[in-house]
């Protein structure tokens, strides 16, 4: 009886066995198609980066750049002895060639390299890499290129805020000024000079200067046609053009101060200043603090349209009319190096040998002259 319930837990058992095997596993054809889909669900992400990136090349101009389908994820081999048609595209990752390709070998951040015995019958394209030829040969067109993307939305600049409109102006003011000042130090007789140019033709001066702008660049332009004439002069053209460009801005500088020298005449006094060039600070000072009022109330009024436009406008004329007048005092006066006269304060030093006398003026000298004997 005990042997018969043992054969008969045995025969369960056995039955049982292999409903949970069938149970548990799945058919092959199923398993296939899951794991294939899993593969393409992990693919869609970069096949969707990819395709955004080519997109974004293409509308750059790079339009040679094949189908996101067409490309292969990661370093890439062309074997030896191998012979495959072309386009061969690799994305993020290098494209080694020591077969051939029977067209075009792209990579899209990545090199192409063509190894000894290595053959690309097309052309040979790296989009954020390199292109080299390491023994093989490439028959068609290399172009190794920087990726880069169209800059459709641009944040447009953000206009300057009344306080920064008045720091800006206050820096080109505090720049002037030390310029004066260096002016003063180093060639306060050239200053002198235009000054005088100035005093005796104010608007002979500005016509000059209006001349001088509309000549500036044609002149800048046969002088660099007649220096490209020899060889030697072509060599000393770029250096030529920076002393040109030097000398304009140096000439336009030198009779702005001077115009703001002239201006600030008429706001100040030789009371407490001993000396001429005391003076001449004075007038400078506050020539240029002139002009920095008009740009200062165009700058205060920035928030305002119509009135910061009209006040700008305004300084933009005045100091556009100064800049004029001076350029063409300094050309008249050779940055003023040529007098055509001389100053009331010259000649007053030619008659300082003469001893006055309270009765009839000048009646007698007391300048030395040569004796003979």
């Amino acid at each position: 009886m005990r042997a018969l319930l043992a054969l008969a837990a045995l025969a369960l058992g056995s039955l049982r066995a292999p409903a949970q095997g069938t149970q548990k596993s799945a058919p092959p054809e199923k398993a296939g198609a899951q794991a294939s889909l899993t593969q393409k669900e992990s693919a869609a992400p970069k096949d969707a980066a990819l395709a955004k990136e080519i997109g974004d090349q293409r509308a750059a101009g790079e339009t040679y750049l094949p189908d996101a389908d067409q490309f292969i994820f990661g370093d890439h081999s062309i074997t030896e002895k191998t012979s495959v048609d072309g386009p061969v595209a690799v994305a993020h990752g290098n494209l080694d060639v020591y077969g051939t390709i029977r067209g075009d070998a792209i990579t899209l951040d990545g090199d192409i390299r063509v190894h000894r015995g290595g053959r690309v019958t097309g052309d040979a394209w790296a989009a954020g890499g390199t292109v080299m030829i390491e023994g093989g040969v490439i028959e068609g067109q290399k172009r190794a290129f920087s990726t880069h993307f169209p800059a459709t939305a641009r944040t447009p600049s953000r206009p300057l805020t009344t306080l920064e409109t008045i720091k800006l102006t206050i820096g080109w003011f505090a720049i002037l000024m030390i310029i004066g000042l260096g002016v003063m130090i180093f060639a306060d007789g050239n200053l002198d000079g235009v000054v005088l140019s100035l005093e005796r033709g104010f608007g002979k001066a500005f016509w000059i200067g209006l001349a001088g702008q509309v000549l500036m660049l044609p002149a800048l332009v046969v002088f660099t046609v007649a220096l490209a004439i020899t060889v030697i002069g072509a060599l000393l053209i770029p250096f030529a053009v920076v002393a040109y460009v030097i000398a304009v801005a140096g000439l336009v500088t030198l009779g702005f101060l001077a115009v703001a020298r002239l201006t600030g005449v008429a706001f100040t006094s030789d009371r407490g200043t001993t000396s001429p060039r005391g003076v001449h600070l004075r007038a400078l000072f506050m020539g240029l603090f002139a002009y920095l009022a008009l740009w200062l109330g165009a700058a205060i009024f920035t928030s305002t349209p119509v009135v910061g436009s009209i006040l700008r406008a305004a300084a933009i004329a005045v100091t556009w009319v100064a800049t004029t007048v001076g350029l063409g005092a300094a050309i008249t006066s050779r940055a003023g190096t040529v007098r055509s006269g001389k100053p009331q304060s010259l000649a007053a030093d030619e008659l300082s040998w003469q001893t006055p006398t309270p009765v009839t003026g000048v009646a007698a000298s007391t300048r030395r002259v040569a004796s003979t004997r």
